[in-house]
């Protein structure tokens, strides 16, 4: 098969979808030759290929191997969490998490599972550990929160939130818009889940479902199926749960995914791991954010520290209609996501550093020098007078190169619940 290609060099958006590794592409490509050519031997190495993503994951991890199981997805995962957290309690979710990580609760509340709690952030859109004690209370059971905010780029503190929650209580991350982005506490999660579609850059198919041995017991086999028992074949029903992650198992998991996820996995670990690809997002990140705010952007919690930012940046600029800067990016080959006024930008360890420049070149006609912004808000743009957009020159009448605007698409109007209700998957 043809070599896969690259991704076009102004892609900016891996909080919404990374484009597959080579790595993952070669591995994928050998799971489905495999399922194609089902030699006798050919589904044991498939069953293997699951058991070596786990162990790399395991590794990442810190965890054992057993304390992992391969779901189809992050929001497969929290489903399947929120099935085997039984009631009575309340469980904590701050509010504007991504909705991912507030239907299971919801939908689970009243069914045998807790009581829902969504709480507001005191900065900004982050649960911080000083607000989290003041909501304590005897009836909460769990927190759970994202380790990174898909629209602000903020690090949940997990050790710091996980030492106020104490040792009975669980703290369930969802970890896809961190993990293979920047080092994570992961060992402050009880819980924790994610797929590998984003930063890991994996593909669909499969999501890594950690369950610690030490609030194993206190999670029932709520969505367990046949694959998660030890006899599955048994004379009678229901047989005992295996042990460990397994036993929250339904079927068992996409083997071509999981091969690509562990390509991925041995594939970040091979370029350092976390840290080091974690310094060279943020270094890029932090170069298309200096020339965001050279172009009079502001950005959203353009106070946090360099530990505190994973890959995601967001910006606006005031005056401007977002749609119309949204789409010039686009035309000038640069993909991020608008969400209503802010414009995320999410780059790679992967990204060439021509993209910066793509990017300033597409937001020049935009700009509007102020210096230094100001920290923004999630909150409502400050009113400014409307000033025309620049206008694209008439080939017919000026020899410059143009670029073609697509049109605008559309956008759902955003809910109190979410940060990025026009996309499910983002």
């Amino acid at each position: 098969m043809p070599a896969p290609r690259a991704p076009m060099p102004g892609y900016l958006d891996h909080a919404r979808v990374g484009p597959l590794s080579r790595p993952a592409a070669r591995a994928l490509a050998g799971a489905n030759g495999l399922a194609t050519r089902m030699a006798p031997a050919d589904l044991d190495r498939l069953f293997a290929l699951g058991d070596a993503a786990r162990a790399s994951a395991a590794r990442l991890l810190d965890a054992r191997p057993h304390e992992l199981a391969l779901s189809p997805s992050t929001s497969n995962g929290l489903f399947t969490v929120a099935a085997a957290l039984q009631g009575p309690g309340t469980v904590l979710v701050p509010r504007g998490e991504f909705p991912a990580n507030v239907y299971p609760w919801l939908r689970f509340e009243g069914r045998g599972g807790p009581d829902v709690r969504l709480v507001e952030p005191d900065e900004g859109r982050h649960i911080t550990p000083e607000s989290l004690r003041r909501r304590l209370a005897p009836d909460v059971v769990a927190l759970a929160v994202s380790a990174v905010d898909s629209l602000t780029g903020h690090v949940a503190p997990l050790a710091a939130l996980k030492e106020v929650l104490g040792p009975h209580r669980l703290l369930i991350v969802d970890a896809i818009q961190g993990l293979g982005a920047v080092p994570l506490e992961a060992e402050a999660a009880d819980v924790l889940v994610s797929g590998g579609q984003k930063w890991l850059r994996a593909g669909w198919g499969a999501a890594l479902l950690l369950i610690r041995d030490r609030c194993a017991a206190r999670l029932a086999p709520g969505l367990g199926g046949w694959a998660g028992v030890a006899e599955p074949f048994a004379e009678r029903h229901p047989a005992p749960p295996l042990p460990g992650a397994a036993a929250h198992l339904a079927t068992n998991p996409d083997f071509p995914a999981a091969a690509a996820l562990g390509a991925a996995l041995d594939d970040l670990a091979g370029q350092g791991g976390p840290a080091a690809v974690g310094a060279r997002i943020r270094a890029t990140l932090a170069e298309l954010l200096d020339r965001a705010e050279r172009a009079g952007a502001e950005v959203l919690l353009n106070g946090l520290g360099p530990a505190e930012r994973a890959g995601i940046g967001t910006f606006r600029l005031p005056g401007r209609d977002p749609a119309a800067v949204h789409r010039a990016l686009e035309a000038a080959g640069v993909v991020t996501t608008r969400r209503g006024e802010w414009i995320r930008l999410s780059p790679h360890a992967s990204t060439p550093a021509t993209a910066t420049d793509l990017f300033a070149e597409a937001l020049a006609p935009f700009a509007r020098p102020r210096g230094r912004a100001r920290t923004a808000t999630a909150g409502p743009a400050t009113p400014e007078p409307a000033t025309p957009e620049p206008v694209t020159p008439d080939p017919a009448s000026s020899t410059s190169p143009t670029r073609t605007t697509p049109p605008s698409s559309t956008t759902s109007p955003s809910t109190t619940l979410t940060q990025e209700p026009t996309c499910p998957t983002t």
